[in-house]
């Protein structure tokens, strides 16, 4: 029996299109290997979000390409999409794949030599002619929880980020193909998909008779093919008050939302070219509380872009201090060639963005603790995780409004949805409860 392995850097979407890869493989008899095993055909699925990115991709490259000189060597991704010249420059390639024909890997790895769909490199696609590429059946991976890509793509271009160029404008899976991989994903047994996407706010803005997110989302809530959903993130211009109330307790959308920020100044936001101002996010995150007050708001923080000053700084760490986020993604800034960014002056040196990042991540324990605390002894519906709690051996549970409870049960409560109260969090923040039984 042939087999494969594929190695992924990168974004929850990368992961979900691995795993959609590897299903693919599977269903035409190829065994997935583990790393390390003498694999038939070796996939690199590559990032390019920051320049460390997509070295980290080369040095992965170089690493799998040595340790395994009898495999066939597949390269695709973001990074293989971005800069697919430094990836010929690695010897013992055997393809680089374009991001258009990841969903085609399969078929040209698995199909005889005279047969082989050619797979020929394209750049990527910015016009009106571009369309959304999904796996034929749903993709179910190894965890808990299933994602579903609901969208690729970006037509935002932000200065700082390299993602429009490495995946194309923003392209929406038909709603039909959702309702079918929800309505398998049900079926599998899972109850809870993770809804996926570069943009995912952009949902339907692509169709000819144009749709929404909010209108898939209702459409979902009437159906329930699952459980509940999730949404992975969202733009703070894309969330309005239809989408808010749809994670209200009653319905199927799970009161969370992860929401990037980036910056709570507002010149450095023009700079960085996004599409509010820090009254704007202020003003949602507000509405989000009111309307919902135990939801779980997580939110991404940029730190240290070109010409950031003490104060720009501050205005960031002031207004997510003010408000009732859950917890924060912290990242520094890495200046991306490729994007106007890259090329802007006044850049600001490590040592301070460093410093700056270690002040938001101290925010972030302190923001994390209030809300843990706001949950004490209420009532949440938990999905228990397949795997225990490494540390514990307790079972894992994963709350609607994304908290981690550790509780103890039987084996066979994994995969399921029951009624829980956290009860105690310790020093490091790891929150234990109990099991509701009325």
């Amino acid at each position: 029996m042939k087999t494969f392995f594929i190695q992924t850097l990168g974004c929850k979407v990368n992961h979900y299109e691995s795993d959609g890869i590897a299903s693919s493989l599977e269903e035409k008899g190829w065994l997935k290997g583990e790393k390390g095993e003498n694999a038939d055909v070796i996939i690199i699925n590559t990032c390019a979000v920051t320049s460390k990115a997509g070295m980290q991709s080369r040095q992965a490259i170089r690493k799998i390409v040595r340790e395994n000189p009898n495999a066939k060597i597949i390269v695709t991704g973001c990074h293989a999409q971005t800069d697919p010249e430094a990836i010929k420059k690695i010897d013992h390639i055997d393809h680089i794949v374009c991001h258009k024909d990841k969903t085609c890997i399969a078929d040209h790895v698995a199909s005889a030599r005279n047969e082989r769909i050619p797979l020929i490199f394209k750049k990527i696609d910015h016009t009106e002619s571009n369309s959304f590429n999904g796996f034929r059946h749903a993709v179910k991976g190894d965890m808990t929880r299933a994602y579903l890509k609901i969208q690729d793509g970006c037509n935002a271009f932000c200065t700082y980020c390299i993602v429009p160029h490495a995946r194309g404008s923003s392209v929406s899976m038909p709603k039909h193909e959702v309702f079918r991989h929800l309505r398998e994903l049900g079926d599998s047994g899972f109850n809870e998909v993770i809804l996926t996407g570069i943009h995912a706010g952009m949902y339907g803005l692509d169709f000819k008779k144009k749709s929404s997110l909010l209108e898939l989302f209702t459409q979902i809530n009437q159906e329930r093919p699952v459980h509940r959903v999730r949404l992975s993130s969202i733009e703070p211009c894309e969330i309005n008050e239809g989408i808010i109330r749809l994670a209200r307790p009653e319905n199927i959308l799970c009161d969370h939302f992860h929401i990037p920020l980036q910056s709570g100044d507002d010149d450095i936001l023009k700079k960085m070219k996004r599409p509010y101002d820090s009254i704007f996010f202020k003003d949602m995150v507000q509405m989000i509380h009111e309307i919902l007050p135990f939801a779980g708001i997580g939110v991404d923080a940029l730190i240290g872009f070109p010409s950031e000053t003490d104060k720009q700084f501050e205005n960031t760490y002031e207004l997510i201090k003010s408000l009732p986020i859950s917890y924060l993604h912290v990242f520094p800034f890495s200046a991306r060639k490729g994007t106007p960014a890259y090329h802007f002056d006044q850049k600001t040196d490590e040592k301070t963005i460093k410093e700056r990042c270690a002040k938001m991540h101290i925010l972030d324990k302190i923001k994390r603790k209030a809300f843990i605390d706001a949950n004490m002894n209420k009532r949440k519906e938990g999905l228990v995780q397949n795997k225990p709690d490494k540390k514990t051996g307790m079972l894992k549970a994963i709350t609607s409004n994304y908290l981690t409870v550790l509780i103890n049960g039987r084996p066979e409560l994994c995969g399921k949805i029951l009624d829980l109260v956290p009860e105690q969090c310790d020093s490091v923040l790891t929150v234990r409860g109990r099991i509701s039984e009325s």
